[in-house]
């Protein structure tokens, strides 16, 4: 397939979540102004805009001229293959380094100087809360296997 076809792909499905997240926020009857914007975040482990530079890509409904058509929110395209990052200086940066290096990180050793913070201690007890529960998921299913057989 070719790459053109799938950043298409990525788009229409990345506009299509937005649209149905932005919609579910009011019920019949609700005034429009209760709208808040909705954000599109999609990581991506590969290259996949070749010729643009940088790695964070942020694509909002705009004229030809620039302009903000409405502030609806957005889709952010972060190809994390293209980030190359050593000291980190903002929150933007460290939950970038985490997505791209979070799964290198080991439990039982200290967390690294830039993941030292309160946030990143909650996203690592989140990422061993899943882990654990797809264990115990495995677990599961292989002891229904056996009582199967």
């Amino acid at each position: 397939m070719q790459v053109g076809r799938v950043r298409c792909l990525i788009c229409l499905l990345a506009a299509a979540r937005s649209t149905d997240l932005y919609s579910q926020q009011l019920h019949s009857g609700q005034d429009y102004t209760r709208l808040q914007p909705t954000y599109a975040i999609w990581l991506l482990s590969d290259g996949l805009i070749q010729e643009a530079p940088g790695y964070i890509h942020d694509y909002r409904l705009r004229d030809r001229q620039g302009r903000l058509l409405l502030n609806c929110g957005g889709i952010w395209v972060l190809e994390l293959s293209k980030m190359t990052l050593d000291l980190v200086v903002n929150e933007q940066q460290r939950w970038l380094k985490f997505f791209r290096e979070g799964e290198q990180l080991n439990d039982a050793a200290p967390l690294p100087e830039w993941m030292n913070t309160e946030e990143m201690r909650q996203a690592m007890n989140t990422l061993r809360q899943f882990s654990e529960k797809e264990r115990n998921d495995h677990l599961y299913q292989a002891r229904q296997n056996d009582l199967r057989q």
